[in-house]
């Protein structure tokens, strides 16, 4: 089976992407939504000691989270290092599930992949981008966004550019939703055998 590690930065489309391999039928691990389970489960006690405060009804309040932890990289990292093995290990159970299930691809949907050296955890990295413009453009159409908001997020981001550079494959999502299905569909053929006529 190959793990396919999928990135790229914040408008580039990445979460339309792993939704279309998910219509491939490819197991999709999404990084992010584990976070959120994690949030409502497991990590709200130990989020709540490190950060107390933080968590209300047994969720994590993610507003107050981030205000707790918004620049301050040392309250980042302790929140990282709480959370982090905890969606690892929620990952290798996905993995170990699609092998298992005798899949021959599977995609994991990590939006910080390159920028928490996570790329060893993949067979291959695929990243989703764009040009500048369009990731801008898209960005801002959504609420609450502003351009110091992407700014501050970019700042955190490993530039398009270097992603681009280091991928195994780059999927370019500036064109329609079809050339971006049709270039994901290429790739889920690419690594999975042709079935038997």
């Amino acid at each position: 089976m190959i793990v396919l590690g999928l990135t790229g930065s914040i408008g580039m489309g990445k979460s339309t992407v792993a939704r279309m391999f998910a219509d491939e039928g490819v197991p999709v691990f999404e990084a992010d939504k584990a976070v959120h389970e994690l949030y409502r489960g497991e990590a709200v006690p130990l989020i709540e000691a490190a950060f107390p405060g933080t968590t209300r009804e047994n969720e994590v309040d993610r507003t107050l989270l981030s205000k707790a932890v918004l620049n301050t990289p040392s309250a980042l990292a302790q929140l990282e290092s709480i959370v982090h093995p905890l969606v690892h290990r929620m990952e290798r159970a996905f993995v170990d599930a699609a092998l298992l299930s005798g899949a021959q691809l599977a995609v994991l949907d990590i939006p910080l992949l390159f920028e928490n050296w996570q790329d060893g955890r993949s067979d291959l990295v695929a990243v989703v981008s764009a040009p500048e413009d369009i990731q801008r453009a898209r960005v801002l159409e959504r609420p609450g966004m502003s351009d110091e908001k992407l700014s501050a997020i970019l700042k955190r981001q490993m530039p398009d550019a270097e992603k681009r550079a280091r991928a195994d494959i780059v999927i370019d999502t500036s064109g329609d939703k079809d050339d971006t299905r049709k270039a994901v569909r290429g790739i889920v053929e690419r690594f999975t055998a042709s079935p038997a006529v």
